[in-house]
């Protein structure tokens, strides 16, 4: 099924202007943006991406200051460990590749915090390289539109690269276009809970539309507890106090933070484990550097 003849027009008409699909937009640009979009809105990333690309236009500039500046400029996007890779990234970046970010997929799979997809992301977007680009956007498309499925099942990367490959066009520039295609397709008009299958450019070679739009009986991925109440409100909470103080924050400032002391030193044991913060002798926490 050739899905990239229909995906690539309609993306090159209706694809949202992205700081990150601007021409030029570094290779360096590209790994921050990944990194910050992992399970965070893009509204949200935009004006953070913009203020960390002006403070660290390279690796080298990131990797030459403390980690602890990475992870106060990341303040509220949440899962600050990936500032925290992102900084050990960028160190191996200056230290192994010139301070070039590596176009190649192991050298990118080999940096800290980068998986399968944004390592691919990378070489694809930032470079041109044809590779699969697969996002739960991508997996969504593929389980309705190709197999007939209303939910994508658990990722398999394996099975998931094989699908996307199988359905992408062999010149290089096609492939890109097909990949952005298909996660903007997911992100804007398929989407999980209310698709638009009526402006869908896929509409009339759908296999699950075709089929009567049948529910999904298959596994479900888990979904994630809420945020409220949770130990990642916790650490959010604990986090905002170090950022907000150049000395950290004291024990008696977290116990302020949380009632339910059980949690909250669970959630400040996490931050430790992970490397965030760093326990002093006068019983305080400084972000790690």
């Amino acid at each position: 099924m050739q899905l990239w003849t229909k995906i690539n027009p309609w993306f090159e008409a209706n694809g949202r202007d992205l700081p990150w699909r601007e021409p030029g937009f570094s290779a360096w640009g590209t790994l921050v943006s990944e990194f910050m979009l992992q399970q965070t809105q893009v509204s949200r990333v935009i004006p953070k991406l913009e203020d960390f690309l002006n403070k660290w236009p390279t690796p080298i500039d990131l990797a030459e200051s403390p980690a602890s500046d990475a992870v106060r400029a990341w303040d509220r996007l949440g899962y600050p460990r990936r500032a925290l890779w992102l900084h050990r990234a960028a160190t191996t970046i200056a230290e192994q590749h010139n301070g070039v970010v590596p176009r190649d997929v192991d050298a990118l799979l080999a940096l800290t915090g980068v998986g399968d997809y944004t390592a691919r992301a990378v070489a694809v977007f930032a470079y041109g390289d044809r590779h699969p680009v697969v996002d739960t956007n991508t997996r969504r498309v593929i389980a309705r539109a190709v197999h007939g499925r209303g939910e994508a099942a658990p990722p398999q990367a394996t099975t998931d690269l094989a699908d996307m490959e199988a359905l992408m066009p062999a010149e290089d520039g096609a492939a890109a276009v097909f990949n952005a295609g298909m996660m903007e397709l997911g992100a804007i008009v398929c989407t999980a809970k209310k698709p638009l299958c009526d402006e869908c450019p896929l509409a009339t070679v759908c296999a699950w539309r075709a089929s009567g739009y049948p529910a999904y009986e298959g596994k479900k991925r888990a979904t994630q507890k809420r945020f409220e109440g949770s130990d990642r409100q916790v650490r959010g909470l604990i986090m905002a106090a170090a950022r907000a103080a150049d000395t950290g924050v004291t024990d008696t400032e977290i116990v302020a933070l949380w009632a339910d002391a059980e949690q909250r030193d669970r959630a400040l044991a996490s931050l430790i484990r992970d490397g965030l913060l760093v326990p002093q002798r006068s019983a305080r926490y400084v972000l790690a550097s």
